[in-house]
């Protein structure tokens, strides 16, 4: 069974950083390795959005919003999924799900972590 497990969210102030990581489960590296895969976010009363995504060549794109200040990267070896958030705005405030997928028609969730910005 895959699995994806986000961690790293928490509360920081504003201009603060944090590293979320996703772990996959349930699959081989080589097959994680074949894998495009997003963070995406989704803050209260609004539509779950794309904030960065990875292709399985290393191609990135992010949104605007997050240009500069977010980095995603992956471990094939590991089966990791990471974003790197620098410069927290109060409005990154959401939970952060990351997402993988196998094929465009099998995608693959995790639970999401909340990533809270106040002072």
């Amino acid at each position: 069974q895959v699995q994806l497990v986000e961690s790293g969210g928490g509360l920081v102030q504003p201009g603060g950083s944090l590293r979320l990581s996703c772990a996959a489960s349930g699959i081989s590296g080589i097959a994680f390795r074949l894998w495009a895969m997003g963070w995406y976010r989704q803050a209260p009363g609004k539509q779950r959005e794309l904030v960065a995504e990875i292709t399985r060549s290393g191609s990135t794109n992010y949104a605007d919003s997050v240009k500069g200040r977010f980095t995603i990267s992956r471990n094939g070896a590991e089966k990791m999924l990471y974003l790197q958030i620098n410069s927290l705005q109060p409005e990154d405030t959401a939970v952060y799900y990351c997402n993988g997928k196998a094929s465009p028609n099998v995608e693959y969730w995790g639970q999401g972590t909340q990533v809270t910005v106040s002072s």
